[in-house]
């Protein structure tokens, strides 16, 4: 067994289904239309709408935290090549100068087309040329078509069928500088489409690349990897591919660009010191020469020989500590001032040092290629720069402490140096100076050895075209188009179809002023809704006969029941009809209710106490008969003015009789409350129609004479502000035990049979020939109203 909670959570579900169903499933036309309009709609955008193709490509960037490790010889090879963050290269990725550099490689600028059918198809590969600008940034932007032709015999190219020029030249237009050529992606075989000319259009470098950026996706695979992910959408899948092969191109060739800036630094630093130190090198031989010559000394004593080895190793050390300090003074001279080009470490022997420079480098490489993409304000910019100040400070103790240790060796070797110059005066003269320029040569030959190796090792790395990143899958764009994505667009037609016509009923509804719900009258008033009346298609204002089975018919027996529960029994039978406005049929109601009591039985009287606009008189070809006006103003007697309906047993009618100037005044004279009286001791259900209650007092004149009110309230006719003001007007006069009357209840939507609930197999069918010719007797005098 279902738990309790489960099966009322399944009940309110399946109450909320029916309800939405049945507010909306009788306007299951309006749906069927709509959604046939929105399908045509689909399908002349799917038919006029191009198709785009989708190219793909991946990339490997070797991130400094991601990744494997390239090989030694790589790396001796890349030396000067920097590790990249993955998120900062997908940034950089979706910068507008690597695209800008794309659209002039590809002459994007210049776009070619055929005229089509209905709108013009891109002739990317159909066209035999393509066109270049000299200076694609002045370009001028055309305006309207320009049309182009080609005579391949003769090599001439037309433009607005005038002679341009011949191709594979530099031409003058009115355009700027063009040059047309040959298109390495023409396919001859889509070319013919019944000899239509071409025609194509310039536009500004900077507009097409926003363009193609807007299209562009630059995605990580993931969070762990460092692989990117690059599609593009075209038109023409052909151009797909190679804007995202060209794409990557530019990527590479900007990276390289980068590391040979970095190794053309460290190549001019080198070379500038060679050259200083081959010129004292070259200096020092010759004073060596010119000396020997001069003093005729060929040999040095081996005790010479000692002093020059020993000084001549302190000399070298002393050398290269004089490199490191004029490497490490240019480093600081760098980090302080922050100016130039970032000097290079060799020399230095410092790793962490070095490894604190190389980061720093990195970090200086990163921040200025961000600024050039990415504002200063960017994360990923602000990131750098907060890592360069950081690696600041600790390269500068680093660089003070290494200053502090290198002038104490220098120091020390001096010292040493000083102990052997001591010794040295001891060495006759001429060979204490050819030691001493002995010295100094091996000193200048050591260091210039040094800076040799540097050289070759900066060289190598300058020649070096390896780049920091690598095309996992070239560009290839798909068979077939991925957009506009035709299951996708129907759906959503139809959604957007049956949404509009949601809020059109929906709309309708709520903004509607008159009563068109049982709902509407229940938070409108607190009168109590005593049964609802369908709409009357039929000309008929008299329904009710006896053997007759309709739906409306049926409706007044369930009103004649329902009339026990306002108290209305043999004691309590006398019953007042009224509505607030004329036109909401309460003269029907009265009528049809009467001859429904009637039907049972008893004895029925149905009095027209409409003194204004009487009109029961009419339904009944009773019009010219006296009636209450006459009896009160004492013209007839009571027992006169009563006359019996031939076509009814026990229904009798009492007309409104002459109509008199002050009708409203005739009910306060004192007769009327006689006469309702005689008329209930004589007949067993009294039923009064009188005047709308808006208009005149009557109504509430009359129900003190009365057991029951029925207040009749008409479908899509009576104002909602007019049922609100109902418990207002009873507060101040009330009626004697009210019940409202739904009458006219139309069915929603477009169901025109029957009330929309399949009555029509119980009450409906066809008329027989006797009920017809019956009905067609009768005079049709309204159709639900008055």
């Amino acid at each position: 067994m279902q738990p309790k909670s489960n099966k009322s959570a399944l009940q309110a579900d399946e109450s909320l289904v029916t309800q939405i169903l049945s507010k909306y499933i009788a306007y299951w036309p309006l749906f069927i239309i709509a959604g046939a309009m929105a399908i045509g709609g689909a399908y002349i955008y799917l038919r006029y709408t191009i198709p785009l193709y989708e190219a793909t490509a991946t990339l490997i960037i070797k991130d400094e935290k991601k990744g494997s490790e390239d090989s030694k010889v790589m790396e001796q090879l890349n030396s000067l090549g920097t590790k990249k963050i993955i998120e900062n290269e997908v940034e950089v990725l979706q910068s507008r100068t690597l695209m800008n550099d794309v659209v002039r490689n590809l002459h994007l600028y210049a776009s070619v087309y055929r005229d089509g059918k209905i709108k013009a198809v891109d002739a990317y590969t159909s066209n035999p040329l393509t066109i270049e600008a000299a200076n694609p940034d002045d370009l001028k932007p055309t305006e309207g078509k320009v049309y182009l032709r080609y005579d391949k015999s003769k090599g001439d190219v037309y433009l607005n069928n005038q002679l341009a020029g011949k191709v594979n030249e530099w031409l003058n237009t009115s355009f700027g500088r063009l040059k047309f050529a040959l298109n390495p992606r023409y396919k001859s075989e889509v070319a013919d489409m019944e000899g239509r000319p071409f025609y194509f259009s310039l536009k500004q470098t900077k507009d097409v690349t926003k363009g193609i950026l807007g299209g562009l996706k630059v995605t990580a695979a993931s969070k762990l990897s460092s692989i990117i992910n690059l599609a593009y959408r075209d038109a023409v899948p052909e151009r797909a591919e190679d804007i995202l092969n060209e794409f990557i191109k530019a990527y590479n060739k900007a990276g390289i660009e980068e590391k040979n800036s970095l190794a053309k630094s460290t190549l001019n630093f080198v070379e500038e010191r060679l050259s200083a130190v081959a010129h004292d090198l070259d200096s020092i031989e010759k004073n060596v020469q010119k000396y020997k010559s001069a003093a005729g000394a060929t040999d040095i004593s081996s005790q010479s020989q000692l002093y020059l080895q020993n000084v001549s190793a302190n000399d070298q050390e002393v050398g290269k500590i004089d490199m490191q300090l004029g490497v490490i003074n240019q480093v600081e001279k760098f980090v302080k001032n922050n100016d130039g080009a970032l000097p290079s470490t060799v020399g230095m022997n410092d790793p962490a040092l070095t490894q604190m420079i190389t980061d720093l480098t990195t970090s200086q490489i990163e921040y200025d290629r961000l600024r050039k993409t990415v504002a200063e304000n960017n994360p990923m910019a602000l990131s750098a720069k907060a890592k360069i100040n950081q690696l600041k400070p600790a390269i500068m103790a680093s660089i003070e402490s290494q200053k502090n240790n290198l002038l104490s060796s220098r120091g020390n070797l001096n010292a040493t140096n000083s102990k052997f110059s001591g010794l040295l005066s001891n060495i006759p003269q001429k060979e204490r100076q050819i030691v001493e320029m002995s010295r100094d040569q091996n000193i200048k030959n050591g260091i210039y050895s040094f800076l040799l190796q540097k050289r070759e090792e900066s060289e190598l790395s300058y020649a070096s075209t390896l780049s920091d990143s690598r095309v996992v899958n070239a560009a290839q764009s798909s068979k077939g188009p991925v957009s506009p994505n035709k299951m996708l667009i129907y759906i959503a037609a139809m959604a957007l179809a049956g949404g509009a016509c949601i809020v059109f009923i929906s709309a309708r509804e709520a903004f509607s002023r008159k009563v068109l719900y049982r709902k509407d009258l229940e938070a409108l008033t607190d009168v109590t809704i005593l049964g609802e009346v369908a709409y009357n298609k039929s000309n008929d204002s008299i329904l009710i006969e006896a053997g007759k089975r309709s739906f409306i018919a049926e409706e007044f027996r369930k009103m004649r029941v329902s009339l026990h529960f306002l108290g209305i029994n043999a004691t309590n039978r006398k019953i007042l009809v009224t509505s607030s406005i004329p036109g909401e049929g309460k003269s029907f109601v009265a009528a049809n209710l009467a001859i429904s009591q009637a039907l049972t039985g008893k004895k029925v009287v149905l009095v027209d106490m409409d003194l204004h606009k009487p009109s029961l008189g009419k339904l009944f070809e009773k019009e010219d008969e006296k009636g209450v006006s006459d009896f009160l103003v004492g013209e007839a007697e009571a027992e006169d003015i009563v006359n019996r309906i031939p076509a009814y047993d026990n229904l009798f009618f009492v007309s409104a009789g002459n109509l008199q100037a002050n009708p409203s005044e005739l009910l306060v004279n004192g007769k009327i409350e006689g006469f309702i009286e005689y008329l209930k001791g004589i007949f067993d259900v009294v039923i009064i129609d009188t005047a709308p209650v808006i208009l005149v007092t009557d109504a509430f004149i009359l129900t003190d004479y009365c057991d029951a009110t029925l207040y009749v309230v008409r479908h899509k006719y009576t104002p909602k502000m007019i049922v609100k003001r109902i418990d207002e007007n009873m507060r101040i006069n009330p009626l004697r035990n009210p019940a409202l009357i739904f009458n006219g209840v139309k069915v929603r939507g477009f169901f025109k049979n029957n009330y929309g609930y399949g009555y029509d197999y119980v009450y409906g069918g066809k008329e027989s020939r006797r009920e017809r010719k019956v009905r067609k007797s009768k005079k049709a005098v309204s159709k639900n109203y008055n």
